[in-house]
């Protein structure tokens, strides 16, 4: 088994976890926050926005399961590319979509999945998603951990979900794409 780690920024980290979690070889999957300056920064900070963070998810990987390749397929999928000021709903540069990589491979991988993006979009519009290199990942508070699974949490997040999946429609084209498990 070869571990590798991925950090991934695609807005509400909530809605991030789930099209990630439970494949197989992916280890585990933690919502964060990174890509700012204030040390061990809060929910409520990151999302008043002034910590330059931005709510994230870091995955714990085996690359001779699944590919770091394969996972940006996968987040490209639950992400609006050209929306460089949030995602959906949440607004705000804490919200930005942004790939922070591990390595030069990853950075590679990333630019390279980012430039083949722009004839899948069904929508005329620039990727503005950001590749950049990973800084400290602080893992959220615990209530924010695997929060689609916690009972009660299923009808707040219900009105996310729905706003999210038309929007990736109309970036996508496709709504097959766009199921959790796909």
């Amino acid at each position: 088994m070869s571990k590798e780690i991925a950090t991934l920024a695609g807005g509400c980290f909530w809605c991030m976890l789930e099209p990630f979690d439970e494949r197989p070889g992916i280890e585990s999957v933690v919502s964060g926050y990174t890509g700012g300056f204030k040390e061990n920064p809060t929910y409520e900070e990151v999302k008043a926005g002034g910590t330059g963070h931005t709510e994230a998810i870091q995955i714990t990987f085996d690359n001779s399961v699944i590919s770091y390749g394969e996972l940006l397929d996968i987040y490209w999928q639950q992400t609006d590319p050209t929306d460089a000021m949030g995602q959906f709903m949440d607004r705000g540069s804490s919200y930005r979509p942004e790939i922070f990589y591990h390595s030069e491979t990853q950075k590679e991988i990333a630019e390279r999945s980012k430039e083949e993006l722009k004839d899948k979009l069904a929508i005329a519009a620039t990727i503005v998603t950001q590749i950049s290199p990973a800084s400290i990942f602080y893992p959220a508070e615990e209530y924010h951990q695997d929060f689609y699974k916690k009972e009660g949490n299923h009808e707040r997040m219900i009105p996310l979900e729905e706003d999210r999946q038309n929007r990736l429609n109309e970036v996508w084209g496709d709504v097959e794409k766009h199921e959790k498990n796909s």
